[in-house]
């Protein structure tokens, strides 16, 4: 097993967030509108994609702490430490978030979105369609 690869970016986000403190917690708290700006060699990956459609927007929040493995969710102090993998707190080891989004629109190689909760200039590594027939449970889980 490899013990690092690499990953490039395929654009970035411009995001109203320009600090951390900016952004919502999660990007189903966000209103505002966003563009993700495709480099021109992964424009035609686009095709396919519509006005309206959700989907995933897979980024790298590159500002985001990497030595921590334990949080306080959602930043309040008086939460009792939690171990990343159990939290969508941007601060983990590899600071991979997977926000889900709704196209507004499409102009060359810039989607505008609503919902997302990236930084300004974050680089974004994927988008995958949102499909209920794949991304739904097939049953309700039992959470406690």
């Amino acid at each position: 097993m490899a013990g690092q690869f690499e990953c490039k970016p395929i654009g970035f986000v411009l995001s109203p967030f320009k600090e951390k403190g900016d952004a919502p917690s999660q990007g189903r708290e966000n209103e505002q509108s966003s563009q993700i700006v495709i480099f021109p060699e992964y424009a035609k990956g686009l095709d396919g994609l519509s006005p309206g459609r959700q989907i995933f927007v897979i980024c790298w929040f590159d500002r985001s702490d990497r030595n921590v493995i334990e949080v306080h969710p959602r930043g309040n102090p008086a939460a009792p430490l939690t171990g990343v993998f159990n939290t969508r707190s941007p601060a983990r080891p590899n600071p991979v978030s997977l926000t889900l989004v709704i196209i507004e629109s499409i102009k060359d190689n810039v989607i505008t979105v609503c919902g997302l909760d990236a930084l300004n200039e974050t680089p974004v590594i994927d988008i995958k369609p949102y499909s209920r027939g794949i991304d739904e449970s097939k049953q309700f889980l039992k959470t406690e």
